[in-house]
């Protein structure tokens, strides 16, 4: 493998993973892809040491025999926003720019991130995240799925798409490692509080992966978010982009008072009518068409329970982190 050189080096692109080599070699097939000077940017991923599979995927690649890609373990067990600190502590390059595991960025993203870092004043840089039109059919297909998308700038400058100067992350110290959700949106608070300023950036554009999950699946994930709840306690101003300061998501408001219109309909038939704004939130998923109604009816069960999930997962947090979140 050549030997590292940090000269001309203007950005390390920064993943970290866990249990996806797949997803990852075609994050690395993306980086390989780029349109920009190979020397510009290099590629640190913090990895799970356990998975050989991730290992493996790493050493044969066709960016570290070139010498642009490092590997990074992080302790097994420990969070990904740990994983990221280490992995861009390890990064030789003035900005820092972060992905996951699971996304695609377009040819032009480090030309896009560099272009934009030139005009700003070591400004957070945050791209557009779409659903990745290759897994389209599995997004407008399967009943229950995940992905990211994201038009900057947000509230929340999620980590799939962002950038920040290196000197800026070593200021307030990166990440939050004990948190296992949000962690991205209170690293760009802590920064702005520094003085760092949040631009957009659309034409920095990453194409997120479609998950088809079981509706079990959907609903066990939930559990992960119980964080935004001390995200909440932490930084209250967050809430201003809630629902009604204490719902975290509309949905969640829209099925509380619908459960409470069918308990009050036992006496009083016309509280039945509560219902209806869950059902229109619900319905939108698959649009206002015969068959995207006929659709959403068939899901308006599946999607109670995801989101009666968040709920509980909500409040859980909220005895947790002894704030108030729904």
């Amino acid at each position: 493998m050549p030997t590292p050189s940090t000269q001309g080096l203007a950005a390390s692109v920064v993943i970290a993973t866990r249990g996806r080599p797949l997803r990852l070699r075609w994050l690395l097939n993306a980086l390989l892809e780029q349109d920009c000077d190979p020397g510009l940017f290099e590629v640190v991923v913090a990895h799970d040491p356990s998975s050989s599979d991730t290992a493996r995927v790493l050493a044969k690649h066709p960016l570290h025999a070139q010498g642009r890609l490092r590997g990074v373990p992080f302790p097994e067990g420990n969070s990904l926003a740990a994983g990221r600190n280490a992995a861009w502590q390890a990064a030789r390059a003035p900005l820092i720019l972060f992905t996951n595991d699971d996304c695609r960025p377009a040819r032009d993203w480090v030309t896009s991130a560099l272009a934009a870092a030139k005009g700003t004043d070591g400004a957070v840089l945050q791209g557009r995240t779409l659903p990745d039109p290759q897994e389209g059919t599995t997004l407008s297909g399967a009943p229950w799925t995940r992905t990211g998308h994201a038009d900057p700038p947000t509230p929340w400058a999620e980590s799939c798409n962002v950038a920040y100067p290196r000197r800026l992350l070593d200021q307030v110290g990166g990440f939050q490692p004990e948190m296992r959700m949000g962690e991205d949106t209170d690293l760009w608070l802590r920064t702005q509080q520094a003085g760092a300023e949040l631009v957009a950036v659309p034409q920095m554009l990453v194409y997120h992966a479609v998950h088809a999950e079981g509706l079990l699946r959907a609903m066990r994930s939930t559990w992960r978010w119980r964080d935004i709840a001390w995200l909440a306690k932490r930084h209250p101003g967050v809430r201003r982009h809630m629902w009604g300061w204490i719902w975290w998501k509309r949905e969640h408001a829209a099925l509380s008072c619908a459960m409470c219109g069918l308990v009050l309909a036992r006496s009083r038939p016309r509280w039945a009518l509560l219902v209806v704004p869950w059902v229109a939130l619900a319905a939108r998923h698959r649009g206002y068409t015969a068959r995207g109604l006929a659709r959403s009816a068939s899901e308006l069960p599946g999607r109670a329970l995801i989101d009666g999930a968040e709920i509980v997962t909500m409040a859980c947090g909220s005895v947790r982190f002894r704030t108030l979140l729904l």
